[in-house]
């Protein structure tokens, strides 16, 4: 049996083809996208700060680790996204790849 990396790059619900029954899941990893605070809704406007990418202020585990160094705003305002790896262990190509 031939070994194929798939990588998918959003955990989405799992498709329901019988060549993916043979896949496992192996590394999930989060990262934060672009900032969506809206700084303008006390006044009832829509108005972001332009934030590309959330970057830690401080080390793993302190209290800094939650706020952005470019934006100054917290964790949760930015675009969470979630990668995941799956590995299939298949002989054919999978039905959307024939």
């Amino acid at each position: 049996m031939k070994k194929r990396l798939l990588v998918l790059r959003r955990c989405e619900p799992a498709v329901h083809v019988h060549h993916v029954a043979a896949c496992r899941r192996r590394r999930k990893r989060v990262i934060y996208c672009e900032c969506q605070k809206n700084h303008a809704a006390s006044i009832g406007g829509h108005a972001v700060d332009g934030c590309r990418e959330f970057m830690a202020e401080g080390e793993e585990g302190a209290i800094g680790a939650l706020k952005c160094a470019a934006c100054g705003c917290h964790r949760s305002f930015h675009r969470r996204v979630q990668e995941c790896e799956v590995v299939c262990e298949c002989s054919s190509l999978p039905l959307w790849r024939q």
